[in-house]
């Protein structure tokens, strides 16, 4: 079985802007390079529902799904499926994918922590590990999620 990722870090805002934040403003925080539309993306985001879409758009209708919503907790709990590949294709099938969970717990006066999980990783196949090594490096989960605590406030 492969490990998990795992993060914990420290956000300057309670935990419904930070949730807010988190899902309300994605399209300004996701890295344009971690995408299929890179330059030409117009939107990414995620729908606010169990069952709503992680998908990105493009110009000429260009719409491509990369995951779905399983938990629907706001403020404090959003669970999705992780349906890219290795290789950055996408993953259709379900049953192949990993899973996300970010979790939003109260902090100090005026913050929250960020409690960040990605799990099932195994299920990526037999390329799972070398998967799992990419996210868990510098230019994986940390470059992404410090978009997200950029526009957070991070000092």
């Amino acid at each position: 079985m492969i490990e998990d990722i795992r993060r914990d870090y420290t956000v300057p805002l309670q935990a419904e802007e930070a949730f807010g934040t988190f899902v309300g403003d994605f399209s300004r925080w996701w890295p344009r390079e971690d995408t299929w539309g890179g330059d030409a993306l117009e939107w990414i985001g995620i729908e606010p529902r169990v069952g709503g879409r992680c998908f990105e758009c493009g110009p000429h209708g260009f719409q491509c799904d990369w995951g779905r919503v399983v938990a629907w907790e706001p403020p404090h709990r959003l669970v999705f499926t992780w349906q890219i590949g290795f290789g950055r294709e996408p993953v259709p099938e379900s049953t192949r994918a990993s899973e996300i969970e970010v979790r939003f717990e109260p902090a100090d006066p005026g913050s929250s922590r960020l409690l960040f999980e990605h799990r099932a990783i195994d299920r990526h196949g037999a390329q799972a590990a070398d998967y799992r090594a990419a996210l868990d490096s510098d230019e994986g989960w940390d470059l992404i999620l410090g978009r997200y605590l950029d526009l957070a406030g991070r000092s």
